[in-house]
């Protein structure tokens, strides 16, 4: 599934020179490329790169009707989230985007509460096997969440072709699903078949995680972003080794 606009794009500019060193590996039938290779993760939100949250809106005024996408301006962590009425496009570039749209239903929580998901982990990968361990905390209490490998091509068209959300692990999206607890812990761990994709020459690469206000999952879907579907943290997977 195709994201509108790219959710990654200064967000690599600030990752990938602290991380180029890693040792990485492009998935590829080439032996040269069955590398070990182990990174740590740390998840981060839209706003933590100067972008605004693509998938969660509140009122500027309370009782409007009207929402907002919050921004790194945005003050009040009591403001109620929201849906809005329809399905917002994701914008991340366009700065600016921010609404109003017409309010939808409400999310059951407050800003400040889902800027305080905490998202780490690490990854590894030998003989082409790779193990994604990953921990959170403070996500959605008892929320169900899809874990997503997206990627674009790098430098985007213009206009963006797309950013492509690819279910972790298996392709009909069996494997990329977990819920957090009473108190929005969650633990997420899996052997996958191939190795991540990396970043590469003309790629990049992520890790996101989506809770679903639907309470559903859609298979290889992602659901329809922002009504059913709010991506909540991301983290930018580094270039391939050489590159």
């Amino acid at each position: 599934m195709k994201r509108t606009l790219l959710a990654m794009s200064l967000a690599l500019s600030a990752a990938m020179p602290s991380m180029a060193d890693d040792a990485v590996q492009m998935v590829s039938a080439d032996a040269a490329y069955d590398m070990d290779e182990s990174m740590s993760l740390a998840f981060i939100f839209h706003i933590d790169e100067k972008l605004a949250e693509q998938d969660v809106f509140f009122e500027k005024v309370a009782g409007s009707g009207e929402v907002f996408r919050p921004t790194g301006a945005t003050r009040n962590m009591d403001a109620p989230l929201f849906a809005p009425a329809e399905a917002v496009p994701h914008t991340p570039l366009q700065i600016e985007n921010t609404g109003p749209w017409p309010r939808g239903k409400a999310l059951g929580m407050t800003l400040g509460e889902w800027f305080s998901a905490k998202g780490t982990g690490n990854y590894s990968c030998a003989n082409g096997k790779g193990i994604v361990n990953l921990r959170f905390e403070n996500l959605v209490p008892n929320g169900l969440y899809t874990v997503w490998h997206d990627f674009a091509i790098w430098p985007p068209t213009e206009p963006f072709l797309g950013f492509y959300d690819t279910p972790l692990g298996s392709r009909d999206g069996t494997e990329n699903v977990f819920t957090a607890d009473e108190n929005g812990d969650a633990k997420f761990f899996r052997v996958i078949t191939p190795c991540l994709q990396l970043t590469g020459e003309q790629l990049i690469a992520e890790l996101a995680i989506a809770w679903h206000s639907d309470g559903k999952t859609h298979g290889p879907m992602t659901g329809e972003f922002s009504t059913q579907t709010h991506v909540q943290m991301y983290v930018p997977l580094p270039k391939r080794t050489g590159l």
